[in-house]
């Protein structure tokens, strides 16, 4: 007698999680903290100073000089919160790049995205520090050290962070455009910014490539906030 062998119970399929633990913060929600800190360290700076805005440094040294004195708390708030938006810089840079790679990017866009963000984060942070030391009393006192300071605080924060900010864009928007990740129209336009972005190293060589900087940083901000919410989480496979 043959005993009949019991019939296997199929293991039902695993659900798909809603959301993959491992892929991070959301990146348009670090693009949009990094740029709200950022632009609120422009704010607050202006009103604790009574409405005078930041020197420039291709102005009097004598007058930077006496902004810096006068402006003490003004200036520090401001070191301290372009310091606070390199975080969520990094964090975004690395997010992602990791979620580039996992979109099934091999092309050097993704990790040219990671150095781009975290080398632009890094001179944000530079630019912060150097900010903050400007706001010390003992600093203020010494018009040549304020002048040096004051160029060296432009030079990280301005070109510096700009151009390596314009990297993590190229670095998101090459693969964005080339796999279709992204909308074709944003994936151009963030060429064009990165390409803006680039551009302001003639800063370094002349003082009328100045408005080059607000451009590219103020765009690329917004981009990057577009691109956050846009880049998918996951490839969709068509069937040919």
């Amino acid at each position: 007698m043959t005993v009949p062998m019991p019939t296997p119970v199929p293991t039902p399929a695993p659900t798909p999680s809603r959301r993959d633990p491992q892929a991070g913060p959301p990146p348009g929600i670090l693009a949009v903290v990094f740029t709200a800190l950022f632009l609120a360290g422009l704010v607050l700076s202006t009103l604790l100073a009574g409405g005078d805005t930041f020197p420039s440094p291709f102005g009097p040294a004598d007058t930077a000089a006496a902004y810096f004195r006068d402006h003490s708390g003004a200036v520090r708030v401001s070191g301290a919160l372009q310091f606070a938006a390199s975080v969520p810089l990094a964090v975004y840079a690395a997010t992602v790049s990791a979620r580039l790679h996992k979109l099934g990017v091999r092309a050097p866009g993704a990790t040219i995205a990671l150095a781009g963000g975290v080398l632009a984060a890094a001179f944000l942070t530079g630019s912060g520090l150097v900010t903050w030391l400007l706001s010390r009393p003992e600093t203020a006192a010494h018009v040549e050290l304020v002048r040096a300071l004051q160029y060296l605080a432009f030079g990280l924060g301005g070109p510096a962070h700009v151009v390596l900010l314009g990297l993590l864009v190229a670095g998101i928007a090459v693969p964005g455009l080339l796999a279709g990740l992204l909308p074709r129209a944003l994936a151009v336009t963030g060429l064009a910014i990165a390409a803006v972005a680039e551009l302001s190293t003639l800063v370094l060589l002349a003082d009328a490539a100045a408005p080059l900087l607000p451009i590219a940083r103020f765009a690329g901000l917004l981009w990057l906030i577009a691109a956050g919410f846009l880049l998918p989480r996951r490839r969709v496979r068509t069937e040919g």
